[in-house]
């Protein structure tokens, strides 16, 4: 099993650095950093926040464990948090996320919006909120692979 995160000071490093923002760091940002960990292993930095503060999320833990990726450490940070301020890429996946990153003032080679479905909302079953779940994290599979290629490839553009 995959661990969460693995902590790489960003100021001491020149791998490229990408920062995933959503409402609460509690679901889709925290399952497209760890995909991009698991992607691009010691070729990356990713980190993930919240425009506001969540708590973890169990299903969340469900779905990245059936991939191999333990998520039971994740505690969910804020932008407010942050330690670093410049980013190679940041990449807003809820509205808010989107203003309040314009708004925050981080250095950064670009910024994307990824307009995602936020699995949380979903009523129903078990089964019908991990089939929601499930879609998140293999739509985010996608884009994060095919997106960070590039910035793997070419390398750290902010330093």
């Amino acid at each position: 099993m995959q661990p969460y995160a693995s902590r790489i000071d960003e100021r001491a490093s020149a791998l490229p650095t990408v920062l995933f923002v959503c409402s609460m760091n509690s679901v889709r940002s925290p399952i497209a950093a760890a995909l991009a960990r698991q992607a691009f292993p010691g070729r990356l930095i990713s980190r993930s926040v919240g425009v506001h503060g969540g708590k973890a999320d169990s299903f969340v833990h469900d779905v990245m464990e059936e991939i191999g990726i333990d998520m039971s450490v994740h505690t969910p940070h804020t932008m407010d948090e942050l330690a670093a301020t410049r980013f190679d890429l940041v990449v807003t996946l809820s509205d808010d996320a989107r203003q309040a990153v314009e708004e925050q003032g981080l250095e950064t080679g670009a910024i994307e919006h990824w307009p995602v479905a936020d699995p949380s909302l979903v009523d129903g079953n078990r089964d019908t909120i991990l089939s929601a779940y499930r879609a998140l994290r293999d739509d985010l599979r996608q884009r994060v692979r095919a997106r960070l290629e590039t910035l793997v490839s070419s390398g750290s553009q902010t330093t």
